[in-house]
């Protein structure tokens, strides 16, 4: 008899909400354009807070990385839509300067980094998200250190967009890959369990 107290696998949505966001806005990135209201959008809704429901499930089953992770990151987009639209629609609040918001991608690159350790004891799959995550935290910072709108700058700011694209993808085939073997019950789309 099934469990009727057990919940269904929250991580695809976490992966999906993270992975489709990422990718839509390392496009940006790669081609050094601002942001649109389509990216802030998904920053608050699917980035956002699908990420915070998928975080809270986890912690609801006793899932304290994925809990932590997609709660974290569910935050973190929330927190990047708020630096753009809270100086926009503030009187008196100015936008992050260029080594403000380095520091502040560099601390998320601190703690994905650490996060990644974690990853050591899961699969292959979520330690490619994790590491080249934190990878794309800290080119960011790096490009907005250097200044973004210098020609170093950009080319850091191009670099990190096309390596954020391979992060976001991994994240949405990691998700894709736990729904299909999940309903087929078999691995159909392998993520490298460790051994």
């Amino acid at each position: 008899m099934a469990d009727e107290n057990k919940l269904a696998n929250p991580a695809p949505l976490g992966l999906m909400g993270f992975g489709m966001t990422t990718v839509l806005l390392n496009i940006y990135n790669a081609q050094n354009i601002s942001p649109s209201s389509m990216i802030l959008a998904m920053g608050i809704f699917y980035g956002g807070f699908a990420q915070l429901i998928a975080g809270w499930w986890e912690i609801k089953q006793k899932n304290t990385f994925a809990g932590v992770a997609f709660s974290s990151y569910g935050l973190f987009w929330l927190t990047f839509v708020g630096l753009r639209i809270i100086p926009a629609v503030v009187e008196g609040i100015e936008p992050p300067s260029y080594m403000a918001t380095a520091a502040y991608l560099a601390m998320w690159g601190l703690f994905t980094g650490w996060m990644f350790i974690s990853t050591l004891k899961l699969n292959r799959a979520l330690q490619v998200v994790f590491s080249t995550l934190t990878i794309l935290f800290f080119l960011l910072a790096l490009a907005y250190a250097v200044g973004p709108t210098s020609d170093l700058g950009q080319m850091i700011y191009t670099i990190a967009g096309i390596e954020g694209i391979i992060c976001g993808f991994s994240a949405i085939y990691t998700a894709m890959a736990e729904v299909t073997n999940e309903y087929y019950g078999k691995t159909i789309f392998p993520i490298g369990p460790v051994e």
